[in-house]
């Protein structure tokens, strides 16, 4: 049989039963406010650096070592007299651009050939177009796509030297290697 309870002992049991949901909430691990310090609770939220991933972060530096050895070689390819063979000599400029061309697979290169004022404007164009495309062959050897390096003939047009002298002559005579 059950007893009655008094009003005493309702206010009691009321009481009691608010006091544990009370205790109860404040053992719960949900933080009821921000703990965080003054200064970082106004920093801006865009200030975190996301978690980067691994594999795009190695491929910067890759893409920055291929970098710095471009700015170790000259971009230019210089040719002799009437003639469109690539020397040995440049075989360090080759690398660095075919190896950069390889890492970064966004860029593209445009080789643009030119030649000495000596000749037709025709057969000046033809030189430079001759000295580019030799210079494209020469990284397409080296594993670079055709599609990633254009060549163009800028012939006579574009001189780096001005003169009528062998110095001026031999400083235009080139091909020019331009990232894109």
């Amino acid at each position: 049989m059950a007893l009655p309870l008094n009003r005493l002992s309702r206010a009691t049991l009321i009481a009691s039963s608010i006091a544990i949901a009370v205790l109860t909430g404040c053992a719960s691990q949900v933080p009821l406010e921000d703990k965080k310090p003054a200064a970082a609770a106004t920093a801006p939220a865009s200030s975190a650096a996301p978690a980067e991933d691994p594999a795009a972060a190695a491929r910067a530096r890759e893409i920055a070592a291929a970098r710095a050895a471009l700015e170790k070689v000259k971009p230019s390819i210089y040719f002799d007299y009437d003639r469109f063979e690539v020397k040995p000599e440049y075989q360090a400029t080759l690398t660095a651009f075919s190896n950069y061309l390889r890492v970064d697979g966004k860029a593209r290169l445009v080789i643009e050939g030119n030649a000495d004022e000596r000749g037709t404007a025709e057969y000046n164009l033809a030189l430079g177009q001759k000295r580019a495309e030799a210079v494209a062959k020469a990284l397409g050897v080296m594993g670079v796509a055709s599609n990633r390096a254009e060549a163009v003939s800028n012939g006579e047009e574009k001189p780096r030297a001005k003169g009528s002298n062998e110095a001026a002559w031999t400083e235009n005579r080139r091909a020019d290697l331009i990232l894109r």
